[in-house]
């Protein structure tokens, strides 16, 4: 049924003359851009509410020119490019990275298929296009973008900017596993891949209630595909100085900006498509008013949720600090891509048993006692493997010798532990009696093995 809807649907797409297409395609562009703008400044506004503090204020009222003013700076800035960069790359790898951040929007539905509006006086559709694999065409287009950032990285011929895009294509590769499982459970419950498809399939229930798992993973892993806080480690300032974007400046660096900000409004709205019901409006609304999902007003539901979505982008970034980077690929390999992968089963097992017409109560039977049974299995073999590691030979704690650096970055000691003795110089008023040439002044060595006074 859901195929026969879709295909139905998609029959709609197509038959807009030329200068309606190109109308439709600048509105998406500028509905990408004006939402940017406005996400700039509502990050700066709402991370100084959060720290305290007042915010920009000064461009525009209330500082909401903020961000077209930091745009026009960065057009003004002098453009420098390094000597050792490989010229051809480096001014098409910014380039790389904004042209697919705008594309997926394409197939991003504003508006339910079968209500056609009125533009110009033609009859439309409120989504530019559609496709029978629209999600794939997302997914391929959201890996395309990766490349300008590991080609800046490259290109710019210097260390730092390589480790930042080595690690960003690192990141892309652990999370999208992760993304594309997620997508997998949405595919099992619409019987289809088309976004307007999806969409009509969540007209009784949203998928973030039949699929909360999926739900969680794909809001884990859009924070790791935009390189945000607190998985921005391409461009982690401590370690990296600036990341893949170092040695870029002016219109170059603002095009990396702006594809970071257009990836957010990106993802946030497959987030609304996917999960959140799409452009319908909530369930309180959508009860007593009937109207609610005609003519224009399904475009502000749906807007309001790719905000609400953006300000979780910001309180993530107000709120947590930035990871160790074995702590993100730790999360990327051993935790989301299991998790997701045993939900994808455990959906597509629920889907086989309720297309055989089995009650649903003997499907949560069924599958509460196969999560019990993995869990007492998984309890079994964690208990005999501590039993394993432990030396039934070791001392108390503070008899075991310390390692500052186990596991290749510095520990603190564990109760009852204490760190091993430094040595230290002599009190300053016994160096001040120190006698040149005295006995005092014997070579001592340090247990580094170097000599001194």
């Amino acid at each position: 049924m859901n195929t026969l809807l879709a295909a139905e649907d998609l029959s709609l797409f197509g038959t807009d003359p030329w200068w309606l297409v190109l109308v439709k395609a600048v509105f998406c562009f500028a509905f990408l851009m004006v939402t940017v703008l406005f996400s700039i400044v509502w990050e700066r506004k709402v991370v100084a509410w959060m720290q305290l503090r007042i915010g920009p204020n000064r461009h525009g009222p209330w500082g909401l020119l903020q961000s077209l003013a930091d745009g026009i700076k960065l057009m003004l800035k002098e453009d420098v490019i390094v000597k050792r960069a490989d010229k051809v790359v480096y001014v098409l790898a910014p380039i790389v990275a904004a042209v697919p951040a705008f594309m997926a929007i394409a197939v991003i539905p504003f508006g339910p298929a079968g209500n056609e509006v009125s533009i110009f006086g033609q009859r439309t559709t409120m989504q530019l296009t559609d496709l029978p694999i629209a999600m794939l065409y997302i997914l391929a287009v959201a890996s395309v973008g990766i490349y300008g950032i590991v080609l800046a990285g490259w290109s710019s011929g210097s260390t730092y900017p390589l480790l930042g895009g080595l690690r960003s294509c690192a990141q892309m590769i652990s999370y999208e596993i992760a993304m594309g499982a997620a997508f997998a459970s949405v595919f099992l419950y619409s019987g289809s891949m088309s976004t307007s498809a999806i969409v009509e399939a969540q007209q009784d229930r949203w998928f973030v209630i039949l699929l909360p798992v999926s739900f969680l993973i794909y809001i884990v892993t859009m924070v790791g595909e935009t390189n945000r806080a607190p998985f921005d480690m391409p461009e982690s300032e401590g370690d990296l100085v600036g990341g893949f974007n170092t040695e870029y400046s002016s219109i170059k660096f603002a095009m990396f900006m702006l594809a970071e900000y257009v990836n957010m409004v990106t993802v946030s709205a497959v987030s609304v498509t996917l999960f959140l019901g799409g452009w319908r409006a909530p369930y309180p609304i959508s009860t007593f008013w009937e109207g609610a999902n005609h003519g224009w007003w399904p475009m502000l539901w749906f807007v309001l949720k790719v905000q609400l979505l953006l300000f979780f982008f910001i309180w993530l970034r107000g709120t947590l600090p930035r990871v160790r980077y074995d702590q993100l690929m730790k999360l990327g390999w051993k935790v989301l891509i299991p998790v997701s992968v045993v939900w994808l089963m455990l959906v597509a097992t629920v889907r086989a048993l309720r297309n055989e017409n089995i009650a649903f109560t003997d499907i949560v039977l069924y599958v509460a006692g196969a999560v019990l049974v993995v869990l007492l299995l998984s309890f079994l073999a964690d208990f005999y493997r501590d039993r394993k590691k432990e030396d039934p030979g070791a001392g108390p704690a503070a008899e075991r010798p310390f390692d500052p650096m186990a596991g290749g970055f510095p520990v603190p000691p564990k109760p009852g532990e204490s760190l091993p003795p430094v040595p230290r110089r002599r009190p300053r008023h016994q160096r001040d009696l120190v006698v040149s040439g005295g006995p005092d002044t014997a070579i001592e060595s340090d247990e580094r093995g170097t000599d001194r006074v």
